[in-house]
């Protein structure tokens, strides 16, 4: 559980980041360098040898989901919402995360979906804002599909793992920035112009920000701490990047918020952590 809090730590920064800085940008753009920076970090590590072609394109499709179609629809969707309202629609990533589960399994766990639930509603408390915009309609539905890409990725990685014995994720996660790669460069290429970008010093920083860290180092860790959690406990670990969102825009960008509300909501939020975690300590979560 500690990766899943690094991680989101360091995502807590890009909400504020994406929206001063990049907010202007093409999305395909955005994420295919953001995903390229992340694959050239981890391509030293590859191991050709270490798993089998169908394993390495198994990676690839689930990069394509989890980090390419994540990120352009993510992205895209501040075009439309403001930096807290994007933070305030990806509540809803830990119900498809444990939904999508049950469903891969072919089971209902009510536990799940309440713990879930609760995390949802203590993160809706912190962020809570005015749905009053021409374009609210078309970001939202832009972050429930970036949440629905993200959610079925990191669950199709935690299956494919376990059925990698001996496997080091280090040796192979750079297939899965590649396929991420790949799928943001086809949606820059087919529905925008990036020859007609420029950028400044300050998007360039932001850049290897969001790729070497937040991108590389960022998702290295998630999907890493997603395979040593359970399926309850990693859906609202999901939810801890939006209050974490909320303190970096207080004290960095200059934002203003109900502190009562926050407080609120991320007791609520730790509460449901606990109460999964509680029924389930044999589970490895370090």
């Amino acid at each position: 559980m500690a990766l899943l809090m690094i991680a989101s730590l360091i995502w807590a920064f890009s909400f504020g980041l994406i929206k001063k800085y990049l907010g202007g940008l093409d999305a395909g753009f955005v994420a295919f360098v953001r995903l390229a920076l992340a694959s050239f970090l981890f391509l030293p590590l590859l191991r050709l040898g270490k798993k089998s072609a169908a394993a390495a394109w198994r990676l690839f499709i689930i990069g394509m989901m989890q980090f390419g179609l994540m990120y352009v629809f993510y992205i895209q969707s501040f075009r439309f919402l403001a930096a807290h309202q994007v933070a305030l629609f990806t509540i809803f990533t830990p119900l498809y995360v444990t939904l999508v589960d049950d469903l891969w399994e072919k089971r209902f766990r009510p536990r799940h979906l309440w713990t879930a639930l609760l995390a949802v509603a203590g993160t809706a408390i912190i962020v809570y804002s005015s749905w009053q915009s021409k374009n609210f309609w078309s970001g939202f539905f832009l972050v429930q599909a970036s949440n629905m890409c993200f959610a079925v990725g990191q669950l199709a990685y935690r299956r494919l793992l376990p059925c990698q014995p001996g496997w080091q994720a280090r040796h192979g996660f750079a297939w899965l920035y590649m396929g991420g790669t790949l799928a943001a460069l086809l949606a820059m290429l087919f529905l925008s112009n990036p020859f007609r970008l420029s950028l400044n010093v300050g998007q360039l920083l932001v850049l290897l920000y969001l790729g070497l860290l937040a991108s590389g180092i960022g998702f290295f860790l998630w999907n890493i701490g997603a395979t040593r959690v359970e399926a309850g406990i990693l859906a609202v670990c999901n939810n801890v990047k939006v209050p974490l969102a909320m303190l970096v825009s207080l004290l960095f960008f200059g934002e203003h918020t109900d502190w009562l509300r926050l407080l609120g909501g991320g007791s609520i939020i730790a509460l449901a952590l606990w109460l999964n975690y509680s029924r389930d300590r044999s589970i490895s979560v370090l």
